[in-house]
């Protein structure tokens, strides 16, 4: 049984967390949350399962988490985790509080700071880039605009429980007063919300926290979680890869500028990238007929080349004419996402039954939900990073499809091709 299990609301998020464990050598495996049905899972160091409920009501995401944890094994888990983006974009009151709930406790610690993705938290404040949240890209996200920076007000606004923080300065007096802090927090308050400067705050967190039961927040931590847990059980890796030519296929369904950055890369490297005109997914015909026609390109670019790209539209102007006709249509922007998604995910599914591929990347939360939903894959092992926060995986039921689902926010410019690569590795 697992001595850790965690519960993400989105697919990229599982694999980014289930990374930070399998990077250290613990068998990880990530599973989608099966509603109202019970789940089997494989035996495994570390259980990660996905609620896919980022965009559900409240309740719904509520309901989810909740079910998720009293499905999950029990017998010798040490400690639970909760994955939210790392942002707090979602719906992270509800979803904290169903975890306390289903759990019988009342303390959780939050963590959230991601340094090595450029997001810090320094007086309770959230930075991205060194750009309080607030004035970041993420204040103009179509779905969940983060129009605070303070991670209390953020939280506390979701919660009838009681938000507080400890800050960095308590740190500095080294672990000692740490955990002062933290004796006095559990009786002052539900939630501890914790400053993250850099990677030393992390790992001194760790330390800590290793045996805290339940703890909220990001990836990041877990890295160093799982390094201490896995001490003792390290394996030198002999296995030789080789590089395999085969048919690769990359949908991209996020906004974000990182993703458009590396649809852009990829294009300027002589790759096959397709444009999803979005405009014309409102009415059936039409949708159909554009659907037909992306089909053809990605026939004809597969005479010549293993890897195409299809992204939907992600300019500006082109997104805010999308949004314009949707309004027309009387559909938010929720929907318009759904809908975008829905449209790269079926053609995605089209194309890897047509030429049976096995290597496939996804940008965006969403479109990899939709992915997956569509092949029907309900768990996948958690293999080897690609960069920060960012693995392969594979599924865990025939055929076995080998994947990059990669957070809209995450990944250098040069990611989709690296990933590219590494999905085209092979175990001697």
């Amino acid at each position: 049984m697992p001595y850790t299990v965690v519960i993400a609301d989105d697919v990229t998020g599982a694999n980014d967390i289930g990374i930070m464990y399998a990077g250290a050598g613990l068998d990880t495996y990530v599973y989608s949350f099966c509603d109202g049905r019970e789940q089997d899972y494989r035996q495994c160091d570390v259980l990660v399962v996905d609620t896919d409920s980022r965009f559900d009501t409240r309740d719904t995401a509520y309901r989810k988490v909740y079910e998720a944890l009293k499905g999950a094994p029990r017998d010798g888990v040490r400690q639970y985790i909760n994955k939210q983006c790392s942002v707090f974009r979602g719906n992270i009151g509800a979803e904290f509080d169903a975890m306390l709930d289903a759990l019988s406790e009342e303390f959780a610690v939050v963590v959230l700071g991601f340094p090595d993705n450029g997001r810090t938290t320094v007086d309770g404040i959230h930075y991205v880039f060194g750009t309080p949240l607030a004035e970041s890209q993420f204040a103009r996200d179509p779905v969940h605009p983060m129009t605070k920076s303070s991670l209390m007000e953020i939280l506390q606004e979701q919660t009838q429980r009681t938000v507080g923080r400890i800050g960095f300065e308590v740190y500095d007096k080294g672990t000692e007063a740490l955990e002062k802090a933290l004796r006095k927090a559990r009786s002052d308050m539900n939630y501890c919300i914790m400053d993250v400067r850099d990677n030393a705050d992390l790992q001194m967190l760790a330390e800590v926290l290793q045996g805290e039961r339940i703890i909220c927040g990001s990836s990041a931590l877990s890295k160093y979680l799982a390094c201490i847990a896995a001490q003792k059980r390290m394996r030198l890796d002999t296995k030789k890869s080789v590089q395999r030519k085969q048919k690769v296929f990359c949908i991209a369904g996020s906004l974000t500028p990182q993703t458009i950055g590396q649809t852009d890369y990829i294009r300027e490297q002589g790759f096959a990238v397709i444009e999803l005109d979005t405009t014309r997914l409102f009415e059936e015909t039409q949708c159909q007929e554009e659907c037909r026609r992306i089909f053809r390109e990605i026939e004809a670019a597969y005479q010549t080349q293993d890897f195409v790209m299809v992204h939907s539209m992600n300019r500006p102007e082109q997104v805010a004419e999308t949004k314009a006709l949707a309004d027309s249509y009387g559909i938010g922007n929720t929907k318009v996402s759904t809908m975008v998604s829905g449209a790269l995910s079926g053609i995605a599914a089209s194309v890897i039954g047509t030429y049976c591929i096995r290597r496939v990347i996804v940008c965006g939360g969403d479109t990899s939900a939709a992915l997956c939903a569509r092949l029907g894959i309900r768990g996948m092992k958690v293999l080897s990073e690609i960069e920060s926060g960012l693995p392969t995986c594979e599924s865990v039921e025939e055929p076995h499809y080998r994947m990059a689902l990669k957070s809209g926010s995450f990944g250098s410019r040069e990611f989709i091709e690296k990933a590219k690569e590494k999905l085209c590795l092979e175990e001697e």
